[in-house]
């Protein structure tokens, strides 16, 4: 689960598209019945979760169409990279760099090879790997300058080399390609301060509006504590830890940390009272479609969450018992020797 936290922090801070845009419409493949069953049966496949078999069903498709689908090559990338398929994702994307034809999809397609070799080096990242990702990068660059993902990425391969100064570039570069309301705004910035501090574990940047309006950046927490919480109104053990998070509310208010509960809720209007009967005065966030939720790997509640004045991810627990206080106590300890503070305003429902 770690893992795909991780590959989230990096891979998603700004939005992109895998697949190539060209005049395949006209193409005539894509009127072949073999073409329209190989496609109707990966995407079958896919809503079944049965991905090695879809990839099977898209290569058909492919086949089919001598090679030329980058719609097949695209769909085929999104699966391997989602099933932690870095090296054969190097070689999809790199076949489809032979369909880009625009400088904006040969930089997206240079992207996605160097982006499948970063993740391919692993947690201990192997240099030779690391080196040909900066590689594909620096390709990426040359046909968009502007690849705020080819920057960002790059700039996490050169921190891994030892590479700071190179690093601290690329962030900066990216800073200057990323509007400053974009979640990952602030983290840029906050590498191009620091560039060692990309080697930590980071939980995936992320901008929310809060129940009461609120707008939550995990970035501009100013060097506060931060407690995700995720849960839901019918979660029998949540609500067993109720009690435990309105202690911790209570016991830090005036302190530099600030709560953030994620609810899985789909029934707005009863996430509300039961806020309100509970007195949850602290940040709340309905992750109805659980987007966030998939962001940090979580695929179960309760699910804490804890994050230092630095940003760094520094612990993931998961069910009812959790020393969450424990962990909570040495962080502020240490938020506030650092000379931080409690935020201005008291966000409540």
């Amino acid at each position: 689960m770690r893992r795909q936290i991780i590959s989230a922090s990096l891979c998603l801070l700004f939005p992109f598209c895998l697949r190539i845009a060209n005049a395949q419409q006209t193409q005539a493949f894509r009127t072949d019945p073999k073409f329209i069953s190989a496609m109707a049966e990966a995407k079958t496949l896919v809503t079944r979760r049965q991905y090695i078999f879809a990839i099977d069903s898209y290569k058909k498709a492919n086949k089919v169409a001598g090679g030329q689908c980058a719609d097949c090559l695209s769909q085929i990338l999104s699966l391997q990279m989602s099933m932690g398929s870095y090296k054969d994702a190097v070689a999809t994307a790199t076949a489809l760099e032979t369909l880009a034809t625009t400088p904006a999809d040969k930089s997206l397609a240079k992207f996605n090879r160097g982006q499948a070799l970063y993740l391919q080096a692993g947690d201990k990242g192997k240099p030779e790997l690391l080196n040909a990702a900066h590689t594909a990068f620096q390709a990426a660059l040359v046909d968009n300058p502007k690849n705020a993902n080819a920057l960002y990425l790059d700039g996490h391969a050169l921190a891994k080399l030892g590479k700071m100064d190179e690093a601290r570039d690329d962030f900066k570069a990216c800073v200057s390609c990323v509007s400053p309301k974009d979640p990952a705004y602030v983290r840029a910035k906050h590498f191009a301060e620091n560039p060692a501090l990309s080697l930590a574990k980071m939980a995936p940047a992320f901008t929310v509006t809060a129940l009461d309006g609120s707008r939550f950046n995990l970035d501009e927490m100013g060097g506060r504590v931060v407690l995700i919480d995720f849960w839901a109104t019918w979660c029998g053990p949540c609500n067993a830890e109720l009690p435990h998070i309105k202690k911790i509310a209570k016991e830090f208010a005036g302190q530099p940390l600030v709560i953030i509960s994620v609810s899985w809720d789909s029934d707005t209007a009863k996430w509300k009272n039961f806020i309100a009967r509970n007195e949850m005065t602290w940040v709340q966030y309905l992750d109805a479609d659980h987007s966030l939720s998939k962001n940090f790997g979580v695929e179960a509640i309760p699910h804490y969450f804890t994050i230092d004045s630095d940003g760094v991810l520094t612990a993931e627990m998961m069910g009812s018992g959790s020393d969450v206080e424990g962990k909570l106590k040495k962080l502020v300890a240490k938020a506030k020797a650092a000379g931080a503070t409690a935020l201005p305003v008291v966000v409540g429902n």
